[in-house]
């Protein structure tokens, strides 16, 4: 009786070693997996943006543009002006924004 109960508990060791192989495999692969996607991935900074604009020159910059616009359609009496210095400015402006304020990781 207690041969029987050995062999029938080294089976159910067996197994569960046999389990605990295949989890300890699963983590593995998945840890190196993670590891390789994150060491892929481009690092931006805290935010995860790859440049950070406070609000206060967020709204400065709308504010500006729209008043070059304003004045553009205000103070220019040609139509066709005034579509090309607007589509100017529209294509103008994030170049600006970076010259003025520059990027910053």
């Amino acid at each position: 009786m207690s041969k029987e109960r050995q062999r029938r508990r080294a089976e159910r060791l067996a197994v569960l070693e046999r389990d605990k192989a295949v989890r300890a495999r699963k983590v593995a692969r998945r840890q190196r997996r993670r590891a390789l996607v994150t060491s892929l991935k481009p690092r931006f900074g805290k935010s995860g943006r790859l440049y950070h604009r406070s609000l206060r020159q967020r709204i400065g910059i709308v504010v500006g543009t729209v008043l070059a616009v304003a004045a553009v359609w205000l103070l220019i009496p040609d139509l066709a002006l005034r579509i090309i210095l607007t589509a100017m400015l529209v294509l103008a402006v994030p170049a600006l924004v970076v010259v003025v304020f520059g990027r910053r990781a």
